[in-house]
């Protein structure tokens, strides 16, 4: 039997979740794919601080900060997912359905950066859920830490796969000019098509191009992320899609093997099935040839990029494709000589 569609949504169910004994089981039989999909519930995070700190040799940064939790985006490939399993929640349905919003973010913001104990450093903005999902553009929490950060003047590398990042241009461009931000563009496939089942609700690959370009007008240093690449699905479209982000004003390029951890994987198999059931092996083949047989490779050292042939295959592509393009290794050095911890009389204008 072919697994569930859920129109709109990235994971068709939710699976049970690897820390509760206890499970809801999906009726697939009532499951109507042309009717109305789940709606979003927004929850308030109690969360009483926000800087998150990672000692990860695979992360390019230390500190960084998510204003929401899950995220409605619904990447079936995301590696977050399992995370909502730490709240009582499933890594499916649950983490694009059920969103935690940390109101309090920037006020929890500005207190962390004025304590003396806060040592400027690099924030990145968002290192685990995506700061510009839909809500951002309601609840404008990003704009306010970004807000925070400019008063600060503390430097901020932001990575999104929405358009709506342009909306704070603004912001951006003022950081930029103390060589305090940067700008990642997660760009996974040029295939529209694609890119509606597989991340239903981030823009569409051209706006994603389209927000490069109108940051790098503003001079905010912008790069690309092929990321996630998908051996046997989306690894050959590495040349094109550093190719059209240089056109777009791109600088520098990063990319992330596909990684699988914990309920990602049976719900990307599950995808596969339903949308793309042809290549279905060979994609896992592709995966477990890079990850020592099996889908999943947490090891640090090779969980971002794999081992063995195909991985230094889709090193060499990477490498090549940058070359061609003339873009610049993924190395920004983000500066913090500007940093300040304004007065009181000084925080009340940007109140």
């Amino acid at each position: 039997m072919d697994p569930p569609r859920v129109r709109g949504r990235g994971a068709a169910e939710n699976l049970p979740n690897r820390f509760e004994t206890l499970s809801y089981v999906h009726d697939p039989e009532g499951t109507d794919p042309d009717g109305p999909a789940p709606n979003t519930q927004f929850l308030k995070d109690p969360s009483r601080s926000l800087i998150a700190y990672n000692e990860s040799p695979d992360v390019g940064f230390e500190a960084s900060i998510n204003p929401y939790r899950g995220c409605e985006h619904g990447c079936i490939y995301c590696y977050a997912r399992p995370t909502h399993e730490y709240l009582g929640l499933s890594a499916g349905l649950d983490f694009e359905t059920k969103i935690l919003v940390k109101e309090d973010a920037p006020e929890l913001l500005r207190r962390e950066l004025s304590s003396p104990r806060w040592q400027p450093q690099p924030l990145a903005i968002s290192g685990v859920t995506d700061p510009y999902q839909p809500v951002e553009r309601r609840l404008r929490l990003t704009r306010q830490c970004l807000e925070v950060l400019a008063e600060f003047q503390n430097p901020v590398v932001i990575i999104t796969k929405n358009h709506l990042v342009t909306r704070d241009v603004d912001l951006l461009g003022e950081l930029a000019r103390h060589d305090a931000a940067a700008v990642y563009l997660s760009v996974t496939t040029l295939d529209a098509s694609l890119a509606r089942t597989m991340e239903p609700r981030t823009s569409q690959p051209a706006r994603r191009l389209a927000a490069i370009e109108s940051l790098a007008r503003a001079s905010v240093p912008t790069g690309v992320m092929v990321a996630p690449v998908i051996p046997g699905l989306t690894d050959h479209e590495m040349p094109a899609i550093i190719a059209a982000a240089a056109k777009a004003g791109a600088r520098f390029a990063g990319y992330i093997l596909l990684r699988l951890p914990h309920a990602v994987a049976p719900l990307f198999e599950a995808w596969l099935t339903q949308h793309r059931r042809a290549r279905k092996n060979k994609v896992l083949n592709r995966i477990r040839a890079m990850r020592g047989g099996r889908l999943n490779d947490p090891r640090f050292g090779s969980r971002m990029k794999g081992e063995g042939i195909f991985a230094k295959q889709i090193a060499g592509l990477f490498s090549l494709a940058c070359r061609k393009a003339g873009m610049g290794p993924r190395n920004l050095h983000l500066s913090t000589a500007a940093f300040r911890r304004p007065t009181p009389a000084q925080s009340s204008l940007f109140e």
